[in-house]
Parts: structure tokens; C-alpha cells; sequence
């Protein structure tokens, strides 16, 4: 039975490097093979990974929205296609869900779309998907359940409120999530009890803080992957 974990979190809170680590952590536990799944407009997870993406599932659908060549069907042509933007790497896959839809109808690709993500998922252990802090994509193109969802937020109060936002988010769209927790990340010394404070006051289920990491900052800074860390 795959376990599907859930990142969210608005631009800059570190969702993605968080996203990398746990993919890492997984796979070095031997909780293999894991499907990594950016599900981000601003997909940049296979830079965290080190991994070289060329096409993606939003590749697909504009094709297949422009018609499919002949003596192929749309399902063979998804499946194809779907089997083509799959990067493999040690211990774990990444695909990538590209840019949001553009004006016309998708309803057709979208359904291929979360048919053969399905069969996909199935086949992994755990699946690690990094959203943007809308969910579109989970709300839009799976219908599979979600195990755990981490909402990550900076250390300030204004981020966790958006993570508090995020949360009432997955309710209104009616996500079958079975755990929300809520990460701060780049947490520093002296802010446990005021950040402590204001989740309880938004009711969150705080799991755990990631202190700030020099180290993490300069990896960026020169383009090496998270995961190397």
C-alpha cells in the first residue's frame, strides 16, 4: 500500500528543500522506491534533487489538447507520454507536474491524466508530493487519498497564518487528508515560545522546527543539490 505525503506551503518558505530531505531521508532508510511528484508551478524540486527534467505532464496535455497523431489512441498516447516524463534515479522517480492549464478545455487529458497517475502511484512505496500553496493540482488531478500533509511555514507570524490559511484550504476543497501537521522552518534560537504561541492561537498541529543551516544556504548559493547535503 503506497503512503503518500503532502508539502505545502507559500513561496519562500523552504516547502521544496524540505520536500528533497525527506525524499533523501526515505530512501537511505531503504523506504524504497519512492515517486517524487512536483506538483509546484515553480517546479524546481530536480534542482533540490539534482535530477535534468525534459518533459513534463503538462507537456502532455497541451499535446494531446492539440490532437494526437493518428493509429494511436489518446489513452496509449497519455500512457506513452506519461512513461516518458518519469525521471529515474537511485531509489526513487521524480515527475513533474509543469505549468497550469492554459485557456480551452482539459477535461478529457486532465481524466487520462489522473488515470495513469494512479496506476503509477501504485507501484511505489511512499510518494512525496510538493505543492503550491493553492493545491491545484491535488484538488484538479489525483484522486487518491493523502496520509500526511506537512504545512510548511517561515518563523513569523504572518507565515503561519498563511499556513493556517492553507489548512482551511484543504478542508474547503474536500481533500480526504488524514494528518495535517505544521513544520517552521529556518527557525532560529530565542523564537520556539512566541512562534509556540501563535499555532496554538491558529490551532495548528505544530511537529517539529528546522533550525537555520548555513550549510543549506551556501548549497544554493553554488547550485548543488540539496541532496547532496
Amino acid at each position: 500500500m503506497t503512503y503518500s505525503i503532502g508539502l505545502a506551503g507559500k513561496g519562500g518558505t523552504g516547502k521544496t528543500t524540505i520536500a528533497g530531505l525527506l525524499i533523501k531521508y526515505l530512501t537511505e532508510k531503504g523506504k524504497t522506491p519512492v515517486l517524487a511528484v512536483d506538483a509546484d508551478a515553480n517546479a524546481n524540486l530536480n534542482e533540490v534533487l539534482g535530477l535534468e527534467v525534459e518533459e513534463t505532464l503538462g507537456d502532455a496535455r497541451e499535446e494531446m489538447k492539440k490532437g494526437v497523431s493518428s493509429g494511436i489512441t489518446k489513452d496509449v498516447f497519455m500512457e506513452m507520454k506519461l512513461q516518458e516524463a518519469v525521471v529515474e534515479s537511485s531509489g526513487f522517480d521524480l515527475i513533474v507536474m509543469g505549468r497550469p492549464e492554459g485557456a480551452g478545455c482539459y477535461c478529457a487529458a486532465n481524466t487520462l491524466l489522473t488515470q495513469y497517475l494512479e496506476k503509477l502511484i501504485d507501484n511505489y512505496s511512499y510518494v512525496v508530493m510538493d505543492n503550491e500553496a493553492g493545491m491545484e493540482h491535488i484538488s484538479r488531478l489525483t484522486t487518491n487519498d493523502i496520509d500526511l500533509l506537512l504545512v510548511v511555514s517561515d518563523p513569523t507570524r504572518r507565515g503561519i497564518q498563511a499556513a493556517a490559511r492553507i489548512v482551511e484550504l484543504t478542508h474547503s476543497l474536500g481533500l480526504n487528508i488524514g494528518r495535517r501537521h505544521l513544520i517552521i522552518n529556518q527557525s532560529r534560537t530565542g523564537q520556539s515560545e512566541a512562534l509556540t504561541q501563535a499555532v496554538q492561537e491558529y490551532g495548528l498541529d505544530l511537529i517539529g522546527m528546522v533550525p537555520e543551516d548555513q550549510e543549506l544556504r551556501d548549497f544554493d548559493l553554488k547550485g548543488k543539490p540539496t541532496a547532496e547535503l
